[in-house]
């Protein structure tokens, strides 16, 4: 089964580099961002679920989470949680802000 894969300062490099990640962008006082997570988790444990692609979550207010910022400049313009990126074998190739499955589910569908 899919799950929602918790990402530090150790793993991040190795998840981004796959062939195909999503990444969420979330802090922990981030109401919104705990909704997606419970929707993504549901969503989990459906059929519908691409089985070649991994869902990784940053908590954007971890210490040690320094080095994910410098390496992905682009996270400093962020100014909405969650923030959703689709990596193919370690390249942005696809960004949008706020939790909606039918979007996700659109843009998987469009890459793969």
């Amino acid at each position: 089964m899919t799950e929602l894969e918790l990402l530090d300062q150790k793993s991040w490099e190795e998840f981004l580099s796959v062939p195909i990640a999503v990444l969420i962008l979330s802090k922990n006082d981030c109401q919104a961002c705990v909704e997606w997570a419970e929707e993504l988790n549901t969503w989990f444990g459906s059929d519908t679920v691409p089985e070649n692609v991994r869902f990784g979550k940053i908590l954007l207010d971890t210490p040690g989470m320094g080095g994910f910022k410098l390496a992905q400049p682009w996270v400093s313009e962020i100014d909405i949680l969650p923030f959703n990126a689709i990596f193919i074998n370690g390249e942005r190739v696809q960004e949008w802000a706020g939790g909606k499955l039918s979007r996700l589910q659109d843009q998987l569908e469009r890459l793969l």
